[in-house]
């Protein structure tokens, strides 16, 4: 009769052990990922979020739960170089695993070779819980200066974040088995009108009796946003004069001199929006005005530097 109850005993043992195995839960929030900055530089811009698991098991002690977080396209979908973010046009993006933005966070549900990372949520307790939270990196890709304005977004849920999650055996992520669970985020950009300027110094050399007129070139090179229209202005100086009524100053002592729109220096090129200020409309690409610069015949001063200060000011 004991050898009857001890294989019962046994037997019902090594009938439990499965119910253990699958016994956890888990549940997964994502926070948006919003980026934030202009493309119009042409510089990358680069974004976080956090991924947090929260898995709970009975009979879980001393054990660990298996994430594998797999992360498809995106509704905006994407190439083997990039996802996208829909909007006025595609707008090239990425998810990574590391900082240095060098390992994609792919998955093993899509056509690409980028796999997700894996991550384990332990369980410190019988009928107890345990939560991990990881960074996950994103990058707008450089070089879409041209991007329009406007709304960008990629939206993950539901197929797009079929996560995976066991108890761990050991046998990675590439194992598809495990219960499922999904999480939902965004990853957006807002892009507002911007412009960026910079001017070029105009040197008219080294000159002596100021007889005649003596004609240099310089430029103002502006980038605005596709579509959006501009005006630059160029200030009067030190001197706070006109157009043409300029002065370069050496202490008390001054050079008149002009700044112009035009190479026949007929357009003087001021402050004074609608009268002597010149205007354009951004596409995403440098544009070069040049600013054509006169000393006109005058009375020579005594020899020394002379020099002036203009502020260039672009309003959008």
């Amino acid at each position: 009769m004991k050898r009857l109850l001890t294989g019962f005993l046994l037997f019902i043992g090594l009938q439990m052990l499965p119910t253990q195995i699958h016994a956890q839960s888990c549940t997964f929030s994502t926070s948006n990922m919003i980026f934030s900055g202009s493309p119009l530089s042409g510089a990358a811009i680069n974004g976080t979020t956090s991924l947090t698991a929260n898995c709970s098991a009975a009979l879980g002690l001393f054990r660990r739960v298996l994430i594998c977080p797999n992360l498809n396209a995106g509704t905006g979908g994407a190439t083997s170089a990039a996802r996208l973010m829909t909007g006025p046009i595609a707008l090239n993006y990425q998810l990574y695993q590391d900082s240095a933005r060098q390992t994609v966070w792919g998955s093993w549900m899509w056509a690409f070779p980028a796999r997700p990372p894996q991550f384990f949520v332990d369980i410190p307790a019988v009928l107890g819980s345990g939560s991990t939270t990881v960074t996950m990196y994103g990058q707008i890709f450089p070089n879409q200066a041209t991007a329009p304005v406007g709304s960008y977004s990629s939206n993950f849920s539901g197929a797009q974040t079929t996560f995976r999650y066991r108890f761990d055996d050991g046998a990675g992520c590439a194992n598809l088995s495990g219960a499922s669970g999904t999480t939902n985020f965004t990853v957006s950009l807002q892009t507002v009108k911007d412009c960026l300027v910079s001017a070029q110094n105009i040197d008219f050399g080294n000159r002596g009796v100021l007889s005649a007129n003596i004609d240099q070139n310089g430029q103002v090179a502006v980038n605005c946003s596709p579509n959006t229209p501009y005006v630059v202005a160029l200030g009067p100086g030190g001197a706070n004069a006109g157009p043409t009524a300029r002065r370069m100053t050496k202490g008390a002592e001054f050079i008149t001199y002009g700044l112009y729109r035009d190479v026949a220096r007929a357009l003087p090129w001021g402050d004074t929006s609608g009268t002597n200020t010149l205007g354009g409309t951004g596409s995403g690409v440098t544009q070069n005005l040049p600013v054509y610069a006169r000393i006109p015949p005058q009375t020579t001063p005594t020899p020394g530097l002379y020099s002036d200060t203009i502020i260039v000011t672009v309003t959008y």
